[in-house]
């Protein structure tokens, strides 16, 4: 015990504070070396720092806890993949983000030009296989991956087709604070039933308002634009949604070019009655 740094001092050198530390060690990425039994204080081994300090950089790039974790038990180049592919979701992101911030300029010094082309379609009808979870903005890209590859099977094993492209329901906000839920649907006109996680039901006809966007334009700032700007359309129209807003995602998606159109925001709406 005689080399190990009470929490102070470790503290001290690692640049941490105490609130930090404690979070850390909660979320298992900084656990103490041992714990006094009677006090309560905590203390770190003098290696521990190195660790910290990793920890610290790590955040300062804006990388998440969850994430951090994955770093931590990984190797060498594997931990080395893990911060490149994080950095790259960054960039991507923040290049999504231009547009939308031009946006808000131009709407705050009253310039209304319209940041995307709306228009609508019908819809019919259709059964669809779905799976739903709660997932916030960080958590979003991989529910989908597990989900479509989870409903994929459930179609294979069933011996039946997509009647439609696969799309994602948004019941509640999904961001860095809501988290839903969310619903990815496979439509299909084949016999199917319920399994598991997997649910079956009927998707309403319905008329919607949508957006068309390239794969360039994916990012999950850009996408939040592409809601905003659909309800808002439907607001100036003097029409109300009738179902939740979605993503229709087409099977170009994978190796699709940064400016084939990919994906579609859309949001179903009823006209009002008239008097």
């Amino acid at each position: 015990m005689r080399d190990l740094l009470v929490i102070g001092e470790f503290a001290a050198r690692s640049r941490l504070s105490h609130k930090a530390l404690r979070l850390y060690a909660e979320r298992g990425l900084l656990e103490p070396a041992h714990v006094d039994p009677r006090t309560r204080v905590r203390s770190y081994r003098p290696d521990q720092v190195e660790q910290a300090r990793l920890i610290t950089l790590l955040r300062a790039i804006g990388m998440p806890l969850a994430l951090i974790g994955s770093v931590l038990t990984a190797e060498g180049d594997q931990a080395a993949g893990l911060v490149a592919a994080y950095w790259q979701r960054c960039d991507r992101q923040h290049r999504a983000r231009r547009p939308l911030a031009v946006h808000l300029q131009n709407t705050l010094i009253g310039r209304t030009e319209p940041m995307y082309e709306i228009a609508e379609r019908e819809v019919p009808e259709q059964k669809v296989a779905f799976v739903q979870q709660h997932a916030t903005a960080d958590q979003l890209e991989g529910f989908l991956v597990s989900s479509t590859e989870l409903l994929f099977a459930h179609l294979r094993a069933a011996g039946a087709c997509l009647s439609g492209p696969v799309f994602a329901v948004y019941h509640g906000l999904v961001d860095q604070d809501g988290n839903g839920p969310v619903e990815l649907c496979a439509p299909t006109d084949s016999p199917i039933g319920p399994a598991g996680r997997i649910g079956v039901r009927l998707e309403p006809a319905h008329r919607e308002a949508f957006i068309e966007l390239r794969k360039e334009q994916c990012a999950y700032p850009t996408l939040a634009g592409a809601f905003e700007a659909a309800a808002s359309w439907l607001d100036d129209q003097g029409l109300r949604p009738s179902a939740s807003a979605r993503e229709v995602y087409y099977p170009n998606w994978s190796g699709a070019a940064a400016d084939e159109h990919v994906l579609d925001v859309a949001v179903p709406f009823q006209r009002p009655l008239s008097r």
